[in-house]
């Protein structure tokens, strides 16, 4: 897929990348120990995040909306930057850049009455990968959405997090027997061979 130029957002997209509530205050109950989990991904998500661009693939951020409904997302980054908000830090190192996309959800899924799925059918996306917060609520909510939806699915087992160990552990061990998904490391992942599509046959119900 050709790279887009100026730094505009890729038009078509086999894999995407999606970034769960990284954007965030964490003024909530056990935010501080969700926020403490964030920031030790933060800089894989980043790390992975640079990598998909540079092979020309998209990036989609979903995030709660923290505010009223009139909200969007620059006035999110700018409200978790402020000086004084706890996590400022990780805001700073995982803010979008123009070549990104931005949904806001409601609820746990990213799916969930949004325009994300209208958004990855016009990218012509056949595989998503999964990371941010948490483990076992909103990308596990999210990964049961995709799956549904039969998107391929890869969940980097170092690029998501949640308040313990235990529950990370717990949405592993589902996504790998009850989604298939793939659970590798993101630095095992390797971008360029990713922007062909998926061979992932039609899903059936049981």
């Amino acid at each position: 897929m050709k790279r887009q130029e100026n730094g505009w957002p890729p038009e078509r997209a086999a894999t995407v990348l999606i970034i769960l509530d990284m954007i965030s205050d964490f003024d909530f109950p056990d935010g501080t120990r969700i926020l403490r989990s964030a920031r030790r991904i933060a800089p894989r998500i980043y790390n992975l995040k640079e990598r998909m661009h540079a092979a020309g693939l998209a990036t989609i951020y979903v995030n709660d909306n923290l505010g009223p409904w009139r909200s969007d997302m620059p006035q999110l980054v700018r409200q978790c930057k402020t000086e004084g908000v706890k996590s400022a830090d990780v805001t700073a190192m995982m803010a979008p850049r123009p070549h990104d996309y931005f949904v806001l959800k409601p609820r746990h899924s990213a799916f969930y009455a949004t325009p994300l799925e209208h958004l990855l059918n016009h990218l012509q996306a056949q595989r998503l990968i999964l990371t941010g917060v948490t483990s076992h609520q909103c990308v596990m909510f999210t990964a049961n959405d995709a799956h549904v939806r039969n998107f391929e699915l890869i969940v980097p087992r170092d690029c998501i997090a949640a308040p313990k160990p235990a529950d990370t552990n717990f949405a592993l061990k589902y996504f790998s027997s009850v989604l298939n998904a793939d659970t590798r490391p993101s630095t095992s992942i390797q971008p360029r061979r990713l922007r062909a599509g998926s061979r992932k046959p039609p899903a059936r119900g049981i």
